[in-house]
Formats: structure tokens, C-alpha cells, sequence
């Protein structure tokens, strides 16, 4: 396995960082401002035609059909370019990359009929709607999606939806027209089990949903927001239902594996910023007399920066190189593979912005520099996709499932009284 980024992507990856330093970049104190103001970047639009002009457009999507638009990529290929794009995270919207739309154009392109993909798959892979992914609700443990309540129920020509979400990210953007939302099988369950789901395509407007609010995370509010949403019988034609009836578990699955490998490459083109910046900070501060540089603690944070950096991008890389090669693998193995880069990615981003912070006193701690954000946004990412304790359980579970197909193998390593005292013949 070569995890190098072949010369298609080492192209597109400079053409990127070029965009970026020359066109977004420049931007960044304009968006924030925004943000503070809660007022939709005026910029944001013309960048986005740019980008697109110049072939940096839906670089995400390895499925992109020719009549799509965007520049086809595999997932190995997309990465580098995805951690690129996190050292300044609004900008993954600039190439049209963003969560949640990255995984729901590939839902889409992957479940949507023709007319479904007309009305909302053409618009978002053209950049001209965002849309927003409702699954996670306030009353029920949603890492256990059995437990959710938001109901679907066939009633004529219509489905009829119920029920309260919330932490719902991209239904503040005043461009999102579109919810995909994850229901319960209303009067299936609980026999039903993981078969006992269904997704359904919902426009924002609908008569009946109403966004209850912007929740804040850690005392951060996004410009794109994370919200609760109320659904009171809204009526959606039966057309609008995404995919097979009892399969939305199933998709949800599906959707999650290259978008957490954008997530993590992301987390770690972050955490490569957090580093630079540490360092940066450590060789012009002094203390005691030296640079913070020249201090052993400081360079023992900065070292283990930079391995564990270098080792989470490894293991996101092998996840991306699978997907790639997800036909020749067992489901399991994938499975386990995305839990394990979601686990790392968020608790390298913790510590890694911990010690940048540290080197950088109390600034650390201030909007001075992005340290805090990124911190309290890696803190985020162990319940983001679902908590760290639900990946760390499929991960187990699969090791399991080896040790039961190899049960016994590891006898032989064990020494016994009678081998000691009789030890083969070596002939």
C-alpha cells in the first residue's frame, strides 16, 4: 500500500493551497465577522463560482456521474486535499465539500430516483441549495437508532411525520431548502429492529416544521447552525420517501464511512495548524530566561504532537485506500476501520490543541487564535457520528469476532510444566 498522494492529487492538492492562500484565506476576519453578526457571508457566492470555474468543485464525491459537475476523486486521492481545507474549516464550503452535503449528495446518488435527483440532487451538486441531515433527538439516546421516536406513517398518497430533532447541522443556512430525516416505522417497532427505519426527504418550508432554535456547542453558536427541529403531522408526498421502506438504517451506515474520513482528514489538517502554531509560538516566547523552544517539557508536547499526527493520518489514509477497495472487503472489517479513525481523530484533536494552548498561555484561551475553537470542536467530535463508546464497541466486537474464527490458535503460546521440563529435539 502506497499511501502517497499519486500525481493527480499532488495537482489538484497544489491548485488548492494556491485557491485557498490566494482567494479564501484573505477572507477569514470578513467571515468570522459574519458569523458574530449572524449575518450570511456576501462573498461567500463569487468565491464558490470561482472555485468551481477553475475545476475545484465537488472533489468529495468519488460516484460523480459524467453529466455531474465537479472533478471526480477517490477517497485516498480527496484526503489530503480535505485536510487542506481544514486548517480553515469554512472553507470546505467554498468547494462545495461540506457537512452535511457531502454525504447527502452521495446518499442521494446512491438511493434517489430520477425525479428525486432532479429536484434536490442537481441543485446541491450545483452549489445552489444546502441541506441538513436529521437524525439525532433529545428524548432517546440516538447512538442506539432502535431507540428513536420521530415517526413516519403511510396515510393515502402522503407520509405523515412526527417527532422532535435536534443538533441539526446546515437548517440555520439561508440557503438550506432540504431535510433527509431519519424516522421510525410507526407501528413496526420493536420487532422491527434496525429494519424498522425509514428516511425521508422533507423540504424546509413544509407546513408543520418549525426550528425551535440554534443550539450553541460548548458556548460556540454556528452561522450554519445545530438545531432542534418540531414536526407536527407534516405531510410529504409518498414520492419523498428515499430509498426502500425499513431501510434506513442501512443507508445511514453506508452514508457515514467517507464522510468521517472527510471529518478526520479535516481534524487533522487542523491539528497540523494547531502544531504550526505552537511552534511558531515556542521559538519567539520566552520564560525563566530561554525560549519555551529551548524548554524539555515544550519539546516532549511538540514531539508527541507530531507523531500522533503522523499516526492518525496513517490510519485515516488505510480507511480512505479501503473505501476505495470496499468491494473486495467484508462489511465488518469497513466498519470497524471508520469507527477507529472517528475514535482517534477527535481525541488527537483535544490534545493537540491542549498543548498548543498550554505554549500559548492565556492568548490560548482567547478568539485571538483559533486554539479554543479547535479544541472545543474536537471535544465535540467524540459525540459528533456518535459517541466514542458506541466506535469503541464495533471495534471490539470485531476483534471478537476474529478471536471466535481463530479460537484456540493461541494455545501454542503457552508454556506448560511438562514442556519445560521436556523440551523438543531440535533435528
Amino acid at each position: 500500500m502506497d499511501f502517497e498522494p499519486s500525481p493527480k492529487a499532488r495537482a489538484w492538492l497544489q491548485q488548492l493551497e494556491a485557491f485557498i492562500d490566494r482567494f479564501v484565506l484573505p477572507y477569514n476576519a470578513a467571515w468570522h465577522r459574519c458569523a458574530a453578526e449572524g449575518v450570511p457571508p456576501p462573498f461567500l457566492q463569487d468565491l464558490k463560482d470561482l472555485a468551481r470555474a477553475e475545476g475545484l468543485w465537488n472533489l468529495c464525491l468519488p460516484g460523480l456521474r459524467d453529466d455531474e459537475p465537479g472533478t471526480r476523486l477517490s477517497n485516498l486521492d480527496y484526503a489530503p486535499l480535505a485536510q487542506a481545507m481544514g486548517r480553515l474549516p469554512w472553507s470546505a464550503e467554498v468547494f462545495n465539500c461540506s457537512a452535511p452535503d457531502s454525504g447527502n449528495m452521495e446518499l442521494l446518488q446512491q438511493n434517489a430516483t430520477e425525479p428525486q435527483r432532479l429536484q434536490w440532487l442537481m441543485p446541491l451538486l450545483e452549489g445552489r441549495i444546502r441541506s441538513a441531515f436529521a437524525m439525532s433527538e433529545p428524548d432517546v439516546a440516538s447512538s442506539d437508532p432502535t431507540n428513536l421516536q420521530t415517526s413516519v406513517r403511510k396515510e393515502g398518497d402522503k407520509l405523515v411525520l412526527n417527532g422532535r430533532k435536534w443538533f441539526i447541522t446546515g437548517v440555520a443556512h439561508p440557503q438550506c431548502r432540504l431535510l433527509i430525516v431519519m424516522c421510525r416505522n410507526e407501528g413496526e417497532e420493536p420487532a422491527a429492529g434496525h429494519d424498522g427505519h425509514s428516511m425521508v426527504l422533507v423540504p424546509l418550508d413544509t407546513k408543520g416544521v418549525e426550528v425551535v432554535r440554534n443550539i450553541p456547542i460548548m458556548q460556540h453558536r454556528s452561522p450554519e447552525g445545530h438545531c432542534e427541529l418540531l414536526l407536527r403531522n407534516v405531510r410529504v408526498p409518498a414520492e419523498n420517501l428515499l430509498g426502500a421502506w425499513g431501510q434506513g438504517f442501512a443507508m445511514a451506515q453506508a452514508r457515514l464511512g467517507p464522510g468521517r474520513v472527510h471529518h478526520c482528514m479535516r481534524t487533522i489538517g487542523q491539528c497540523e495548524l494547531a502544531l504550526e502554531l505552537a511552534c511558531d509560538r515556542a521559538l519567539e516566547r520566552r520564560a525563566f530566561g530561554k525560549y519555551l523552544a529551548d524548554q524539555a517539557n515544550v519539546q516532549d508536547w511538540i514531539a508527541e504532537s507530531r507523531l500522533e499526527i503522523d499516526q492518525a493520518r496513517l490510519l485515516v489514509l488505510h480507511a480512505a485506500w479501503s473505501l476505495d477497495q470496499r468491494e473486495g472487503l467484508p462489511s465488518r472489517a469497513l466498519r470497524a476501520e471508520v469507527a477507529a479513525i472517528k475514535v482517534v481523530a477527535a481525541r488527537l484533536q483535544t490534545r493537540v490543541a491542549d498543548r498548543a494552548m498550554q505554549i500559548f498561555g492565556a492568548m490560548g484561551m482567547s478568539p485571538d487564535t483559533p486554539l479554543a475553537w479547535l479544541w472545543t470542536w474536537g471535544r465535540a467530535m467524540r459525540f459528533l457520528d456518535g459517541p466514542d463508546e458506541v466506535h469503541l464497541r464495533t471495534i471490539a466486537r470485531q476483534e471478537l469476532s476474529l478471536a471466535r474464527e481463530r479460537q484456540g490458535s493461541s494455545a501454542a503460546y503457552f508454556t506448560t510444566p511438562e514442556q519445560l521440563e521436556a523440551p523438543p529435539r531440535i533435528r
